[in-house]
């Protein structure tokens, strides 16, 4: 194990690279899944590597993962302890929805460390710029969502958060999968050369993702469309979709640094989970270093700002583990309001989880509907909101 602390002997402190205000005590080596190499989730995983390598001598193994099974496979087999995810490996993983429906998978009790809610960094569908002449909008004055109706949309094979997102992108045009053409891909970064090589038309990242900044500069460009936050009915049809989103002002990202921002869409990414079970003193000096460290890895990846302790949400959609709920209460932040919404959201994990035991001793030939039927029964009856 390695610990770090501050000692003052004759008015000397002895630390590693770095100053903490408490002792940190981590394993020799860590590994946890983030989004593929290139990623924002995969960049900003590496510069908290560097981070944890350089204060505390622990080696940071990152394992990127092409879609959200990859990522949460192997933290649900105690292969990693933690995953940088979005919201398909937190918010789809415990509602136990679209890949994680399957028999064999099912509702987890995953918590959450804390997670980047920088609020500069969109999380979008990019559209080649070069589409927009098709939509006889020459320069991509004017182009819309509404627009792609009959192009090419990327979809990625098990990664339903991405998909979703492009859903919730689409309904806020007006539009669904039947009005445009799918095209299906086995990874975010094949999504992404797609769009470079001319497969498909539109994609969806962060704004801040190494694959768009490649696009940006690829022979057909890259543009954003913008989200109209006083669009309310497009707005509602995206929250129908994905619950999660809200409108922004993006300020990092491919086509949008050094600029006044561009307006669309976002949500907390990546997330930093454990399972439940996970050991609440590793969680609590997990969370502990990453709080402590931040200014070590701050601005060492686009968009890593929005890890700070002030761009916490404690009442998101996912709930925290007490390990880290320990670290947060110790420095003050959590308040009543947020422990009752973890207790509801811990209530809510529980009554899909016992739901999914139910229908499992049940064993339906028809797992994917009764499933669906199954978990809105659970949740109407427990009286939590219905999503998805």
């Amino acid at each position: 194990m390695r610990k770090v602390s501050m000692l003052l002997a004759g008015g000397v402190a002895l630390v590693a690279s770095s100053a903490f205000a408490a002792d940190i005590t981590l394993p020799d080596q860590l590994a946890w899944t983030a989004y593929g190499t290139g990623s924002a989730g995969y960049n900003q995983s590496v510069a908290i590597g560097a981070a944890l390598k350089n204060n505390l001598g622990v080696d940071l193994r990152v394992l990127p993962g092409k879609n959200d099974i990859a990522r949460t496979a192997p933290l649900r087999e105690g292969r990693v302890q933690f995953s940088a995810t979005g919201v398909g490996g937190s918010f789809m993983a415990q509602e136990g929805v679209f890949q994680f429906g399957a028999e064999g998978w099912g509702p987890l009790p995953v918590r959450v460390l804390m997670a980047n809610n920088g609020g500069r960094v969109g999380l979008a569908m990019g559209v080649a710029a070069e589409v927009c002449e098709k939509a006889g909008k020459p320069g991509c004055d004017g182009f819309e969502y509404s627009d792609l109706k009959g192009m090419r949309v990327a979809y990625v094979r098990g990664a339903p958060a991405l998909n979703v997102n492009n859903e919730a992108y689409l309904a806020y045009g007006g539009l669904t999968w039947d009005d445009v053409e799918r095209v299906d891909f086995g990874g975010f970064s094949a999504s992404w050369a797609g769009l470079v090589n001319g497969e498909v038309d539109a994609v969806f990242a962060s704004t801040n993702s190494g694959k768009a900044y490649e696009a940006a500069s690829g022979p057909r460009g890259l543009y954003w469309p913008p989200i109209d936050p006083n669009n309310t009915e497009g707005l509602e049809r995206m929250r129908d979709v994905a619950p999660f989103f809200a409108p922004m002002n993006a300020k990092v990202g491919a086509t949008i640094d050094d600029t006044p921002g561009t307006p669309t869409a976002g949500y907390a990414y990546p997330v930093l989970v454990a399972m439940a079970d996970q050991d609440a003193d590793l969680v609590y000096n997990m969370t502990k270093a990453m709080v402590e460290m931040f200014p070590d890895y701050d601005g060492n990846a686009p968009g890593i700002g929005g890890w700070s302790k002030e761009n916490q949400d404690f009442q998101w959609v996912a709930p925290y583990h007490d390990g880290a709920i320990r670290y947060w209460k110790e420095i003050g932040v959590w308040s009543d309001a947020a422990q009752a919404h973890n207790d509801n959201l811990v209530a809510r994990q529980a009554a899909l989880q016992a739901a999914w035991a139910e229908l499992e001793k049940a064993d339906p030939d028809n797992w994917d509907e009764a499933w669906d039927a199954k978990r809105r029964e659970a949740l109407k009856a427990g009286g939590f909101a219905v999503v998805f």
